[in-house]
């Protein structure tokens, strides 16, 4: 059995369809890209002779040998090493809410499923909902039904998404919006089930949900409970 991760790819957007078809070649044939921007300084940008500071961030599902085997590729073959390239990194997985969600998002990766996995002390939970592009009000609705708060919202393109017809018995639209939502722990079942419920594969949002354990936090004071004198 293996550990699953959300890997995380922050690229220059020039090279994101290479990256893509490198990916895919390496057994992760779902991802989720989304066009983001650097940060860097200009004295920076002239040092590395780079003209733009685009980048493209790419999310994708994989199991731990999968990581090992792509890492060793990206530093290898993608030359990610090379500065202004980009990088990579991994997070992992405390649940995906849906056995056949699981099977599409780790399809061609050697994955059995195993217990959920939980890090000791971990208060809250980021919930990742990927979605068809104009459903997130029903995710939230169905969120805040059970006391969730606000979410983030980022605009998404996913690949793999033909793939789908074979798990779900229909067809994935490749425009997606991908939502975050930090809720406490003892919160997170619930509220994923209410998701999947209301906004699931059964809905026209087609919802795919799964948590990432937060292990520290500022600024989410309104979530905590009133101290007692």
């Amino acid at each position: 059995m293996s550990q699953l991760y959300m890997m995380f790819s922050i690229l220059d957007r020039n090279k994101a369809r290479k990256f893509l078809d490198f990916y895919q070649d390496s057994g992760i044939e779902v991802n989720f890209s989304t066009v983001a921007r650097g940060t860097a300084a200009s004295e920076v940008l002239d040092y590395f002779g780079l003209e733009s500071i685009e980048r493209i961030m790419i999310t994708s599902i994989v199991t731990g040998e999968t990581w090992k085997k792509v890492r060793r590729g990206l530093q290898k073959k993608m030359n990610i090493d090379i500065p202004g390239t980009g990088i990579a990194f991994v997070i992992p997985l405390s649940s995906i809410g849906g056995k056949k969600q699981l099977q599409f998002l780790t399809q061609n990766q050697n994955y059995e499923i195993e217990e959920e996995s939980t890090l000791k002390d971990t208060k809250y939970e980021l919930l990742v909902v990927i979605t068809n592009q104009g459903y997130t009000n029903l995710v939230m609705d169905a969120a805040r039904k059970e006391q969730a708060g606000g979410g983030t919202v980022i605009h998404a393109k996913g690949t793999g998404m033909e793939g789908a017809a074979q798990f779900f018995g229909i067809s994935l639209a490749s425009e997606k919006e991908i939502i975050f939502i930090v809720v406490k722990r003892e919160d997170k079942n619930r509220i994923m089930k209410a998701i999947m419920t209301e906004a699931g594969m059964e809905s026209k949002a087609r919802s795919i949900v799964f948590s990432l354990p937060v292990t520290s936090t500022a600024g989410m004071r309104f979530m905590e409970e009133p101290e007692e004198d």
